[in-house]
Order: structure tokens, then sequence, then C-alpha cells
């Protein structure tokens, strides 16, 4: 790590936030600076960046580096002290940050389901046969499959709206997007059927936001500790912990939701097969009784492994065994 010792004893500002130059990366980046600025009284400042996730748009993520591609100029501009934190979608966050860096924090989660984006198909289950739905989810594809086998399924890469233009020209007959983005955006309206996580399970942090800062940055992390929701922290914990254990990345079509019932955190995940989509499906789910504290977050990452020795005993093991073909 380059020494920054602006940022390991004293909170300097402006503070600068490192964003993506999409619109919901800007949204996202512009709520932790509104909730920075009225809460402590910072003077907060945007650095908005294009990372090469932001680029490559006519290959899958899988193919290219994955979902590290959306952050690692981000932690580039924390390392060099151009930035003192950034802000991303969980989901997109590799399970293993680089060596200096740390989740600080994980604000309340939005809707984490799924949802179904058709302007004219009620849901997945109105389309007619063969028809076409965009997504470049392997996750999302290997549950698309097991629910309509026939579906013709088409990549589909881009930020939120090129994504919406794309459906609105004709190319697809509907496509699955995250409702977090949607909602964050006031475009709720375009959300046909929010779909169900007993039909499609979410990603691993979907809906959650992510505070990204340096290890040193002590002042920081301290300050960041204030914002944490503790029972969405506690199961993306969970969630995170399964996709760790089992490598989880873009070529993996591996699912993990975790959600709270009362005292009890349950969590669920689904592993599909990363080179034939039509493969059944492999889950698995368990529960524990947790104390909504940030000290239980080594027994929620306890809790997301459990699954996991689900996931190799129901069948996981020869999938993951394909995952090495990929």
């Amino acid at each position: 790590m380059v020494d920054n010792p602006r940022m390991t004893a004293t909170l300097t500002t402006p503070c600068i936030i490192a964003t993506r130059e999409s619109r919901l990366a800007l949204w996202q980046a512009e709520h932790v600076r509104d909730l920075l600025s009225h809460r402590h009284g910072l003077a907060v400042e945007l650095l908005g960046m294009t990372t090469r996730g932001d680029q490559i748009l006519d290959r899958a993520l899988s193919k290219v580096g994955g979902k590290g591609l959306f952050v690692k100029e981000l932690e580039v501009a924390l390392e060099e002290g151009r930035a003192h934190l950034a802000v991303h979608s969980l989901k997109d966050v590799p399970m293993v940050l680089p060596e200096g860096f740390v989740l600080a924090a994980v604000l309340e989660r939005e809707d984490p389901r799924d949802a179904w984006v058709s302007p004219h198909h009620a849901d997945i289950h109105a389309l007619p046969q063969g028809a076409r739905v965009g997504t470049s989810s392997l996750r999302r594809v290997v549950q698309l499959k097991a629910l309509r086998p026939d579906l013709d399924i088409q990549p589909l890469r881009g930020n939120l709206d090129t994504r919406l233009r794309k459906l609105d020209e004709g190319q697809y007959d509907g496509i699955v997007l995250a409702a977090a983005g949607l909602k964050r955006l006031g475009l709720a309206e375009r959300i046909r059927a929010v779909i169900d996580p007993t039909v499609m399970l979410p990603a691993a942090g979907q809906g959650a936001l992510g505070i990204e800062v340096r290890e040193d940055a002590t002042a920081l992390r301290a300050l960041l500790a204030d914002h944490i929701d503790v029972a969405t922290w506690l199961a993306v914990h969970a969630e995170r912990a399964v996709s760790r254990a089992l490598g989880g990345s873009c070529s993996m079509p591996l699912a993990a939701y975790a959600q709270w019932q009362g005292d009890h955190l349950v969590i669920e995940a689904r592993l599909g097969h990363p080179l034939d989509a039509d493969q059944p499906l492999v889950c698995a789910r368990a529960q524990a009784d947790l104390p909504r504290t940030l000290d239980a977050t080594t027994a929620a990452e306890a809790l997301g492994l459990q699954v996991v020795a689900q996931l190799r005993d129901n069948g996981g093991e020869a999938l993951l065994a394909a995952l090495a073909e990929v």
C-alpha cells in the first residue's frame, strides 16, 4: 500500500467518494454523500470514474475478468489518496478484497429480489415458447432454464438505461434486472413483476450498498461504523461466505440469499452447472438463532459455511469440478 498518513489517524475534508459514472452508481454515491453530510456535517465530493467493466460491453464478465472489473480503478484511487472511500453495489464486490482494503459499512438493504421487465408479458410464465430473454448473469440463466427450458436466453450488458433501451427497441421479449436499481432510480413502474426468491434466488449482497476504504483509514472507519445496518451486515456476510468458500465469480452460477425470520437468520443457496444450464440446480438451506450485533459476524459466516457443506453433499462437487473446465 502507498503510505497515506493523511487518513490514518484523522479525518480530512473534503471527503472524496470514488464512484462509477453510471446513473445508478452516481445515485448510490450521492446517497452516501448526503448521509455523511447530514449526519456528520462533512464536506463531501464525488470522483467519477469509468471502470474496465463499464468499457467492455461486447463480452460476458465471466470471460473478461469478472465483477472485479467494476471496482479496481476505484481501489487504485483509494490507494493513491485521490479518494477516501468507494461506494459499491455489494453484489459487484469480489468476495476477497485486496490486501489493505476493508468493507467499512453496509447500509440498509433495498429490495434484494430480481425484477421482470417486459412491455408485453406480465411475467416469465406468460412468455410464449422460445421467447427471447436478456440477461448476462449465469445465476439468472440457470434459474430461468430451470423454470422455462424453452426460453432463448441472450446476453445483455450495459448500464441500466442501456439495458432498458435495448428492451424498448424490441431486442428482447423481456429482461431480468435487480429490483433495487430500478427502485433507486425512480423506475419502479418499469417492473412488471418482482420475482419471488422461491422462483429466482438473488445474488449474494444484492440490493445492499457497501462502502470500501483503506484499512489504515481508522478515523473514517470509525465514522462509517455508525452507518452499518446490522441486520443487513449479518445477512450479506452469511451470503458472501457462501460465495467466498466456493470461489464465487461470474463464471459460477451461484445464488445465496439470507433473510431474517424473527431471531432466525435463514439462508438459502443454489448452484447451477457452469457449462450446461439445462442441468438441475443443487439447493441447500440452513438457519441459526443470532443476536443482531456485529459480534455475530463470525457466526453469520459460519452459517454460510453450513450451506456450502450441504451444497457439496447434495451434488455440488460435480458442478464445482465442471467449473474448472470453464
